[in-house]
Order: structure tokens, then C-alpha cells, then sequence
């Protein structure tokens, strides 16, 4: 589903898709219709403008409760701004990604496939800006926070940063099922889902790299 007040932008973003595979099943030209549709067709992702013209809800918001409301869908952001302030209220609003809207067709349909899969998926530099931000906002360390290990770290430190898991692999030199079985192992430790949410867990605690 794609959620962006630009006619021609959302055409020309719903055929690229078409053209990669996808099956585009609504499209909103604001948050209060994204509301309304979203729940109607049970979009997988929906690909998030944040600022509308005609004003109403921001697509900060709309992610937040377009979330609520159907917790299984992943919102990836797509927008032309590349302001700290909007990726990180994106992301605090529980945004999958972000991406601008500078981006290739072909890099949009890679971004929607992960961010389908449940990787977090930034724009080569949002994702710097968003832990480093995160680092200093963190709280300290909770006492009864689940033991990682140094490895299970490592990897999640790398899954925060948007990595796929063979890629991961490469990076860290152990094969791409030792990464899956470590991913696995922090998910079970820390009672989270999806890699979504490990990446928002090294975010919030302050795991992330220097």
C-alpha cells in the first residue's frame, strides 16, 4: 500500500512495484484515507510518505497507528526529507526503514522485499544517524537486562545497521546459518519477534557500535 499526497508520485511508485512483482493493493493520498483503507486490504508493507500538503495527521503518526491497529504490517518510510528529526520520529513511531525518495526503482523493490522479510531497511547514512541518536538517549543499562553474548551482540549490532544475514556472515567470517542460529538466540533471550525489533532493542539499550 502506498500512502503519499503526489498523484503522479504514488502512480509512478505503484507501477515501478508492478513492474518488480508486486501486487500494490491500495494506494492514499493522506493519513485519515491510509487509516480507513489499510485495514480494509491488509497491506504486508506500506511505503509511508511523512509530510501531506493538505495538512491532518503527520506520517509519523499514521505509522504509529496504522501499527497499532494491524500490528503485522511493516511500514517502510519514503519521503524527500533526510531531516534527523523525521527519521527519528519515523522510527520512534515503529517505521521498519526509511528511505528518500532519491532512491532507484530497483533499490525501492530490494528495500520492500527485505522490509517484507523483516529486515530494517535505511538509505546508506540514515542508519549512522539514528543509532548514534539512540546511543545518547539511552537509558542505562537495565539490571535484569537478558545476557548476550559477544557474538549474539556483534550480529545484532550489524542487524541494526540494516545487514542482511549473509552479509553479516561475510562481515564477521562464521557461516550464514551460525548468524541465524545467534539472531534466533537473541530473539528467544529477549522475548522479540522479528529482527524489526532487535534492531529497535540495540537502539534503545545502547548496544550500538562506536
Amino acid at each position: 500500500m502506498i500512502v503519499d499526497d503526489h498523484p503522479m508520485w504514488r502512480d509512478g511508485v505503484a507501477r515501478d512495484l508492478g513492474e518488480h512483482g508486486f501486487e500494490v493493493v491500495a494506494t492514499a493520498p493522506d493519513g485519515a484515507a491510509a487509516l480507513r483503507i489499510a485495514p480494509v486490504v491488509g497491506p504486508d508493507v506500506v511505503l509511508m510518505d511523512l509530510h501531506f500538503g493538505a495538512g491532518g495527521p503527520a506520517g509519523a503518526e499514521i505509522t504509529c497507528r496504522i501499527i497499532e491497529t494491524l500490528p503485522d504490517v511493516r511500514v517502510l518510510v519514503l519521503s524527500a526529507s533526510a531531516e534527523h528529526a523525521d527519521v527519528l520520529a519515523a522510527v520512534k513511531a515503529g517505521a521498519s526503514g526509511y528511505l528518500v525518495k532519491s532512491v532507484s526503482a530497483a533499490e525501492l523493490a530490494d528495500a520492500v522485499r527485505r522490509t517484507a522479510e523483516g529486515d530494517a531497511v535505511f538509505t546508506p547514512g540514515l542508519a549512522g544517524l539514528v543509532l548514534g541518536e539512540y546511543r545518547r538517549m539511552a537509558a542505562d543499562p537495565q539490571p535484569h537486562s537478558p545476557q548476550l553474548t559477544e557474538r549474539e551482540t556483534a550480529v545484532l549490532r550489524l542487524v541494526a545497521k540494516g545487514l542482511r544475514a549473509r552479509q553479516i556472515a561475510d562481515r564477521l567470517v562464521i557461516s550464514h546459518r551460525t548468524v541465524e542460529n545467534h539472531v534466533q538466540s537473541a530473539l528467544r533471550k529477549l522475548q522479540l519477534h522479528n529482527r524489526v525489533e532487535l534492531a529497535r532493542y540495540v537502539i534503545e539499550h545502547g548496544l550500538a557500535e562506536e
